[in-house]
């Protein structure tokens, strides 16, 4: 009996967890951002635009500064001229490096079965 009134609490934690990661990391470009910089490594705003290919200069830039002021990514101004902004991500950010590697092969996966073949990098 006991159990059953801890199950209900826990996955009441576990369902906000999950409610919190998802309006964090929500949007069309956020996994993305993120999979392009773990991937790509250190990016500037023009090269992050060239890689996720459709996206607006004003989206871009608010996703940047919303995965900033989540500590995911830091935005780096180096003084060269002209002054060249350099995002990269955190070591928190890094922390989703799994959850972006397990997003991919999925991806993969569902690729495979979609089109019953194998699909290569």
């Amino acid at each position: 009996m006991e159990e059953e009134q801890h199950r209900p609490g826990f996955c009441h934690f576990r369902i906000n967890a999950v409610k919190d990661s998802m309006e964090l990391l929500s949007g069309k470009w956020k996994i993305h951002l993120l999979g392009t910089l773990l991937y790509g490594g250190p990016m500037r705003f023009t090269d992050l635009q060239l890689e996720l290919s459709g996206i607006g200069p004003k989206m871009l830039t608010s996703q940047l500064q919303d995965l900033e002021l989540n500590h995911l990514i830091t935005r780096s101004v180096q003084q060269t001229k002209p002054i060249t902004v350099i995002y990269e991500l955190t070591d928190f950010g890094r922390s989703l490096e799994p959850v972006i590697d397990a997003i991919a092969q999925w991806g993969i996966d569902y690729r495979e079965t979609l089109y019953g073949k194998k699909v290569h990098d």
